[in-house]
């Protein structure tokens, strides 16, 4: 009888672990254009498998201690040096995720992984660069705590920063576009030589100092956009938070419906006819909302109300005065023609 035949599958070697996912992270990029969108199935389903490769080559570097604080680049074999872009190219794949949810915790992460790559070559000496800092986003909470003077003197002061340091950023990035470029063009030459097998030990360490110093300048573009987007996801999350904790506002009692008639016939009428539904006439609707101050000209202020009343007050006085004033014109009228010019010195006549 014959034993039932295992078959095991061999674990992947690190070496094939770092190319299977560096593999899988250019076919994301390169078939971007041709899928639907980068949230396909196919599309995600690689970049799963990518993460979880990488992932296992980075675990396996640190368990072999390949990289050391007290080490020298010389003393890093040329075979070794690729290994050193584990973290940089497992941070492109965790970008890759679509996963709006949890968009804020994968770009953070990939941010960690930038940063690492990043600390391990300014340890070698590789590149010529600065660490990005650390950003703290400040959610505006609408308290003012300080004076008028200091905010504006702080605003000001915080624009020249700014104004400066985008200048000086403009030129970094204009510095790496151009090492950049001459860095893809130095690598499209080896990379035949590569690979084909047929590239001598020096042409390797050269291909793949070459790849380092390439996604140096991808790391710190990446920080640079995860940075801002960072800025971002925070504030739209404690908006959602503040919008959340708002009570919401009170509703009033709901308004029972009822039949508005001309008069009590009609009452009557429709009552008979809807007893379900209450019926008022205009004059107890009128009466009703007059004694709620709900009609539209008791809206009116107390002080217009005063001055309109004043107002009329001082029209009926000069229509008063007006009155006054033509009784006594009539009356002198009157007493001219009852005593004519010269009435009063008959006295004297002979």
């Amino acid at each position: 009888m014959m034993a039932a035949s295992t078959t095991t599958e061999e674990p992947l070697r690190l070496s094939e672990l770092l190319e299977s996912g560096w593999r899988l992270l250019e076919e994301v990029e390169d078939g971007s254009a041709a899928e639907p969108s980068s949230g396909a199935p196919a599309v995600q389903r690689k970049v799963q498998r990518g993460i979880g490769l990488l992932e296992r080559a980075s675990s396996a570097v640190a368990e072999l201690q390949l990289f050391s604080h007290n080490e020298e680049l010389e003393e890093i074999s040329s075979a070794d040096l690729k290994f050193m872009l584990v973290p940089a190219l497992l941070a492109a794949l965790v970008l890759k995720q679509v996963n709006p949810s949890k968009r804020l915790e994968h770009v953070q992460r990939a941010r960690a992984g930038f940063m690492d790559f990043l600390k391990v070559c300014k340890d070698y000496g590789i590149g010529r660069f600065q660490l990005p800092r650390e950003v703290e986003v400040e959610v505006e909470s609408g308290d003012e705590s300080e004076s008028s003077g200091s905010n504006i003197n702080s605003v000001l002061g915080d624009q020249q920063t700014a104004i400066l340091a985008m200048a000086s950023n403009r030129q970094a990035k204009i510095e790496r576009y151009k090492q950049k470029k001459e860095l893809e063009n130095q690598l499209a030459t080896l990379k035949p030589f590569i690979d084909g097998g047929q590239a001598e030990e020096e042409q390797i360490r050269e291909f793949y100092l070459l790849q380092i110093k390439k996604w140096i300048s991808t790391s710190l573009e990446e920080i640079e956009s995860i940075d801002q987007e960072v800025a971002i996801l925070i504030r739209r999350d404690a908006l959602k938070q503040g919008t959340a904790t708002q009570p919401p506002r009170p509703l009033g009692p709901p308004l029972k419906p009822f039949i508005l008639t001309r008069d009590n016939a009609q009452a009557k009428v429709f009552g008979a006819g809807y007893p379900s539904l209450a019926t008022m006439t205009v004059d107890d609707w009128y009466e009703q909302h007059r004694k709620q101050g709900a009609l539209p000209d008791q809206g009116i202020s107390q002080a217009a109300s005063a001055a309109a009343e004043k107002q009329e007050e001082e029209k009926k006085a000069e229509e008063k005065d007006d009155d006054e004033a033509l009784r006594k014109a009539r009356e002198w009228d009157e007493w001219k023609e009852l005593h004519p010019r010269g009435y009063g010195n008959r006295k004297n006549m002979g």
